[in-house]
Order: C-alpha cells, then sequence, then structure tokens
C-alpha cells in the first residue's frame, strides 16, 4: 500500500531518495528550510547535477506522486513517515558531527503531535543518534512514534543506479511494526529480494561509517603503493589489477588517483575517529587513512613540480575539479586541493571542468583562472594536469591538445589515457604509479 511520505532536506540525498520512493509508487512531499531551493524545485529546476534524477523527477512530479512544499509543519500532517535527509557535516578538525539540522528536522516533527509515527533517519549520524531521537519524541509528548535507522550508500554520479539496484538495504529498528512498515516503503526491492539488512539501530548507524572508512582505506593504501611505484619502477595498474583478481580482495576502489574527497570519506572516516574517541577505542587504522590522503596531495603536486621544474611562474592547465566524474559535488574534492596547492607554490593555473565551474568559484583560490572551455585552460600551458576522470578527458584529442600547449607534461592523475598515444603525440607523459613516458 502506498505510505504518505515527507522528505525532509533536498540535497543529493533527499532529492534522490524523493524521486525513488516516489517512483515506488508512495506519494512524497520533499520540503526544505531553503525556500529559493524549493522555489526552483517547484519550477521545475533541478539544484544539482546527477544523471537521471531530473526524469526520475519529472515523470514523478507529472504521476502527482512528488511535490515540493516549503510549509514543513503542513507537510507533516498528513504524513505517515518522515525521512531525514539533512546535511551533517563536519563540525571540527576532531571530526565531530554537526547534528544541529537533525536535530532541528526532529524538533519540527514533534511540533506536529498528530504527525507521521515512522521517523527514518537517512542522514549519516553518530551512533546513538536515533535512540537519542526517540528520546526526545516522547519528551514531546508526540503519539507513539519509532525511530529508524536507514543509512544511504550512494555513489554520487550513479546515486539514481544505486537507489534502484542497491548493494544493500540497511534498516536499524526495534519493533515489528517498524519492520513490517519498511517493507511497504521498499516493497519494489524487497519483491526483487534484493539484500536486506535489519539490526538494530546503534549496529545500523555505525555500518554506515565502517563501510565508507573501509573504502577510503582501500583509495589510501593504492595511492600509497603508486607512490612506491613511482620510486621503484613498477606499475601500479598491473599491480592493481593482479590484486583485484583476488576474491578477498576484488578490484574496486583500487585505482590510483589524486586521493579520495567528496561529501561522505573524509567526513565519515574522521567521525569514526571521533566516535572512537568518545568511547575510549583509538582507531589508529582509520586516523592513518586521514594522513595518508594528506600527505598525497602534496605528493601529486611534488610529482608535478618533477616533470616541469620550479613551478613559480609556469602556466598550468587543470582538467576536472569535481571530486569524481559525473558530479557537479567539489566538497573536499582532491582537485580543488592540488589546484590550490599548484597556486600556492606559485603557479599560474588556468582551470575547466565540465560540470562544477560554479560550485568550484565558491571555493578556489581567486588567483585561479576559471576557463570557460578545455581549449582555453590549455592554450599556452606548460603542462597539464587531469584531475577527474570525467570521459571528455579520457577521449581528448591528444595531437589537438599538444598543439595548443606551449609545454609538453602531461600529469594524468587518473590513469585515463593511453601512454602510447600520448607519447605518440609529443608529450612527456606521466601516470600515477606508472613509469614515465617519454616524447618520441
Amino acid at each position: 500500500m502506498a505510505k504518505n511520505i515527507v522528505v525532509m532536506g533536498t540535497g543529493y540525498v533527499g532529492l534522490v531518495a524523493a524521486a525513488g520512493l516516489a517512483d515506488f509508487g508512495n506519494r512524497v512531499t520533499a520540503v526544505d528550510v531553503d525556500a529559493a531551493r524549493v522555489g526552483r524545485l517547484q519550477r521545475g529546476e533541478v539544484p544539482i547535477y546527477e544523471p537521471g534524477l531530473e526524469d526520475y523527477i519529472r515523470k514523478a512530479v507529472a504521476a502527482g506522486r512528488l511535490a515540493f512544499d516549503g510549509d514543513i509543519e503542513q507537510a507533516l500532517v498528513t504524513a505517515q513517515c518522515a525521512f531525514i535527509a539533512v546535511g551533517t557535516p563536519s563540525s571540527g578538525d576532531l571530526g565531530d558531527v554537526d547534528l544541529s539540522a537533525v536535530d532541528s528536522a526532529v524538533e519540527m516533527i514533534a511540533r506536529v503531535p498528530s504527525g507521521p509515527r515512522f521517523v527514518v533517519i537517512k542522514s549519516t549520524v553518530p551512533v546513538g543518534t536515533a535512540e537519542r531521537m526517540g528520546r526526545l519524541l516522547l519528551q514531546a509528548g508526540t503519539e507513539e512514534s519509532y525511530v529508524i535507522s536507514n543509512p544511504e550508500f550512494l555513489r554520487e554520479g550513479h546515486a539514481v543506479q544505486d537507489f534502484f539496484h542497491p548493494d544493500k538495504i540497511v534498516i536499524g529498528c526495534d519493533s515489528q511494526e517498524a519492520h513490517d512498515f519498511m517493507i511497504d516503503v521498499y516493497r519494489p526491492l524487497y519483491l526483487l529480494e534484493r539484500p536486506f539488512v535489519f539490526c538494530d539501530n546503534r549496529t545500523a548507524e555505525l555500518i554506515k561509517y565502517a563501510n565508507n572508512a573501509f573504502l577510503a582505506t582501500k583509495v589510501a593504501f593504492i595511492n600509497q603503493l603508486a607512490e612506491l611505484c613511482e620510486c621503484t619502477g613498477a606499475d601500479v595498474q598491473l599491480i592493481a589489477k593482479a590484486m583485484g583478481m583476488d576474491g578477498r580482495i576484488s578490484s574496486k576502489f583500487l585505482h590510483a588517483g589524486p586521493g579520495f574527497g567528496g561529501s561522505c570519506f573524509p567526513k565519515d572516516t574522521r567521525a569514526l575517529c571521533a566516535i572512537g574517541v568518545e568511547h575510549g577505542v583509538n582507531m589508529t587504522l582509520a586516523s592513518s587513512v586521514l594522513a595518508a590522503n594528506d600527505a598525497h596531495t602534496h605528493a601529486v603536486v611534488d610529482r608535478a613540480a618533477s616533470l616541469i621544474g620550479p613551478l613559480k611562474g609556469r602556466r598550468v592547465a587543470a582538467l576536472g575539479l569535481a571530486f569524481k566524474a559525473e558530479t557537479d559535488d567539489v566538497r573536499e574534492s582532491p582537485a580543488i586541493r592540488i589546484v590550490d596547492e599548484l597556486a600556492r607554490r606559485g603557479a599560474d593555473v588556468s582551470a575547466y571542468d565540465p560540470q562544477a565551474m560554479e560550485n568550484a568559484r565558491a571555493v578556489l583560490s581567486a588567483s585561479v583562472h576559471l576557463s570557460d572551455s578545455e581549449d582555453e585552460a590549455v592554450t599556452d600551458a606548460d603542462a597539464a594536469i587531469i584531475l577527474t576522470e570525467w570521459n571528455q578527458f579520457r577521449g581528448i584529442d591528444l595531437p589537438r591538445l599538444r598543439q595548443r600547449m606551449r609545454g609538453n607534461v602531461l600529469l594524468d592523475t587518473r590513469n585515463v589515457l593511453d601512454r602510447t598515444e600520448a607519447k605518440r603525440a609529443g608529450f612527456r607523459y606521466a601516470g600515477m604509479g606508472v613509469p614515465i613516458t617519454l616524447a618520441t
């Protein structure tokens, strides 16, 4: 049976969840405290770039199953369920999580006594948050309610695909009624026999952090190994291929690159360390992963300097600013960190990204020139650095690129180009963890 659901928050997670739940046949209202953002959505404008999302939103709106509203309390009056999908950023260097938006959402729910009985926390929150939210609702005198932990595992750039074809659906709850309600909410996935993991709330909350911190560990490991390969002459791509053939390891997240970033891996790994501190457990491995990722930024810039020479006054074209392809998200992007470090060391940096220019403008150093096109960015450059694995850069016309550049250094931090083709085009090519290829 279709449910009346309010999704609180219209960021990456909230919008994908709202569109997906509506596609499952539920009646969904997505709400946000940002009136301008709600207005854009009501006009049919999707404020984030996520492949496939706009089509799902338009289809659900046209079918009358999805609406957007700024009157949050009014939307909650008729809702059976509220999904909390607001941001939980780091609140300091120690990795503590800022739960103010989650707290605010629960307070709004508490002000509606006849509101939703089921409160689903989709946001990434520390262990014990669901229990605390339950106590707050109980103290507010609301009708009997159930707080459920349902963490998301969406990859930006593949979020729609991940919502409809998940590896797992984790649901933390403490009652049969909540268990049955969530099965109804996710009925299409349940009927398709997607793997559901039912557990208590604390376990569900920690699963999310463990998941992301472990993936971050794989990324940091292969990047450190790439640095070792550059010193020894070994090839990290062949090493990663061999490692990935081991079923105990798998090939996923064993791709050398400029480091991990985005809204999840850095924040969640820091939060896991903070949770450890709170409970007297020193998460030394997770702490080392963060340190390794920070150090790798400087290692990439050092590699650029070893190819180019002194960076001061050299023109460097940075291709890619988003933390990964198929998103406009630049939060904690390794590309942004590297571009800023290049500029700090005196390089004249021109940067371009197919989708992330507006977001990058807000965070990059003012000394970085933001180009309108790939061609503009590379014109008269002494070196070009590929920082995001966009298909546009995978298929770049290497002879044309070489003609537009003044120098011939090409640093491919994503290992997306063919070394032989780069050499043939006249480049001094370097990837991550692979031998340098000299132009003929």
